[in-house]
């Protein structure tokens, strides 16, 4: 008889100041702009009839901000309870949080060697930035590639441990690139991998030890209020 698996909906947090401002953003927090909690609510109104059986967040402020405001639209707020994980925090910038990410990055260019940030972004992958990052932040605070996923990693192996093969829906409110990274590392037939919208929903089914894409990077469930 086969498994029933575990279903898990990525959600991306709402836009907050510090996205609003292109500012770094890992582990520093920054509320929910208002345009930010609207486009929430938009995506809570069109997951209204999804019903899930758990929720985990980060344990930044605002995954959880747009964890509580989908559960609201959801009709689920008074039901369940939100599980914060900090295992699926966004990456470490260290030193470079809450620096415009134009001079961030012009400092991981130049430790590259390319002359341009467009040159370093047409031939670099996002783990050889990371590392770079790490690289040049003279408190060596950042985390590379290797520490970020394999404290995600960490904390995946215990949301699948806890619900695999029980035919359940999770949500789980994360952080673009943390999302990003899981689903391109465990899922074989992503070939999309540009950077998720703020509030968006990327959902895969984890079953017989494999992850199968049934959406990614969507905004087209977003539903206006009547």
């Amino acid at each position: 008889m086969a498994n029933k698996g575990v279903t898990i909906y990525f959600v991306r947090h709402g836009e907050t100041y510090l996205n609003y401002y292109g500012r770094m953003q890992g582990w520093c927090n920054a509320p929910l702009t208002d345009h930010g909690k609207e486009d929430v609510r938009r995506c809570g109104r069109g997951l209204k009839d999804v019903k899930f059986n758990a929720v985990y967040t980060s344990d930044l402020s605002r995954t959880q901000e747009t964890a509580q405001i989908i559960l609201e639209e959801n009709g689920q707020i008074e039901t369940m309870n939100m599980i914060q994980m900090p295992e699926f925090r966004e990456v470490f910038f260290g030193s470079m949080e809450g620096m415009y990410g134009s001079e961030a990055y012009d400092k991981v260019r130049d430790y590259l060697g390319y002359e341009t940030q467009k040159e370093m972004f047409r031939n670099t992958d996002v783990p050889e930035r990371m590392d770079a990052f790490r690289a040049i932040d003279p408190e060596k605070h950042a985390e590379d590639f290797m520490m970020f996923w394999s404290r995600v990693e960490k904390g995946l192996i215990k949301l699948i441990d806890r619900h695999r093969d029980t035919g359940e829906k999770i949500l789980l409110v994360a952080h673009g690139g943390t999302i990003r990274y899981i689903l391109q590392n465990l899922v074989p037939d992503l070939d999309d991998t540009k950077s998720l919208l703020n509030a968006s929903v990327s959902v895969a089914k984890y079953q017989d030890g494999l992850f199968h894409l049934e959406r990614y990077n969507d905004v087209s469930h977003f539903k206006d209020a009547e």
